[in-house]
């Protein structure tokens, strides 16, 4: 691992989730940080608002909603979608994912409205 390689890791996944990054101790950290977010996140060809519609769609279609609602989180920290954007996200999933998938995640963009919302408010 180069040095290089971890900060520009460390760089894109403050990007992608809105929030600073710290190096972290740990193999899996390492490949987080080196391979996913130096590598993977900073291809050229998609943004990070696209690849973070992609990945809702992934993760909701595998029942993972706890990490959609990090995403979902930081969609909207970022203004990369708003509330009417994820609202609608959640229903087309209903088409795709099926109907149990996309009201839970629907469900989940609500939680996460409300708790943006909150947060402003302080």
């Amino acid at each position: 691992m180069s040095d290089d390689r971890r900060e520009r890791g460390l760089k894109k996944m403050s990007e992608v989730y809105g929030w600073e990054f710290q190096d972290g101790p740990g193999e899996h950290f390492a490949v987080t940080a080196d391979h996913l977010f130096a590598d993977i996140w900073s291809r050229p060809g998609l943004s990070i608002r696209d690849r973070r519609l992609l990945l809702i769609g992934a993760l909701t279609s595998q029942g993972l909603f706890d990490v959609a609602e990090i995403q979902i989180g930081a969609a909207l920290r970022n203004e990369e979608l708003d509330e009417e954007q994820l609202r609608e996200i959640a229903l087309f999933l209903c088409h795709y994912a099926g109907w149990p998938a996309g009201t839970k995640l629907d469900g989940v963009v609500g939680k996460v409205i409300a708790q943006e919302r909150k947060n402003r408010e302080k």
